[in-house]
């Protein structure tokens, strides 16, 4: 199950938050997972999870938190295979410098690094893709709960599905539902489930 955390002050500040430009969920954000958290009590539909991982960024970990007590209190297991692109020295500048120092990230190429020292959209897939077969590995039978990012998700059809390299854009706070079977194959249950958003609207 992975979440995808809910918007970010880097995100509102446009900045690009890395490890060193991310500072969390924006006070939209909160209410964000705040409301996640509340349907997920309501519908205790993700009662039964037994792991509650994050990636080690501060906006997924915050998200973590918020649905924890939704899950039974499951502490959080922080991991940086879950981490959004790595950006390298493009990490804490403004889109606008980033994108005069290093080149606009548009057109959409799977194969370009973002800058140096950075990640391309492939490696990121790659990096993400272990990190979440070993958690289906580690916890056979299990549901787990993922509080992630977009690219993640998105990198989580190129893993299962095979999909070539694209850009699904779920939305924050969102739920993206994967199984597994007993033969390794991998099933899209829902995508991009934002329900419980409207409350917000």
């Amino acid at each position: 199950m992975l979440v995808r955390h809910g918007e970010a002050n880097a995100a509102v500040e446009q900045v690009v938050g890395g490890h060193a430009g991310c500072t969390g969920l924006s006070e939209r954000g909160r209410r964000q997972v705040q409301a996640l958290a509340r349907r997920l009590e309501r519908t205790e539909e993700l009662a039964g999870a037994s792991v509650l991982a994050s990636s080690v960024l501060p906006r997924a970990i915050e998200t973590a938190e918020a649905i924890a007590g939704a899950l039974g209190g499951l502490p959080i297991d922080s991991q940086c295979d879950l981490c959004e692109l790595h950006p390298g020295e493009a990490d804490g500048l403004s889109w606008e410098e980033a994108d005069r120092r290093f080149g606009p990230t548009r057109p959409f190429d799977p194969h370009r690094r973002v800058a140096p020292g950075g990640e391309t959209w492939t490696e990121m897939a790659a990096r993400t893709s272990s990190g979440l077969y070993r958690l289906a590995t580690d916890n056979p039978g299990a549901t787990v709960v993922v509080a992630c990012h977009g690219g993640v998700v998105d990198s989580s059809f190129h893993a299962f599905l095979d999909v070539p390299a694209r850009i699904f854009f779920p939305e924050n706070a969102s739920i993206t539902e994967w199984a597994v079977d007993d033969e390794g194959s991998w099933q899209l249950r829902r995508f991009n489930d934002h329900a419980h958003l409207l409350e917000l609207d």
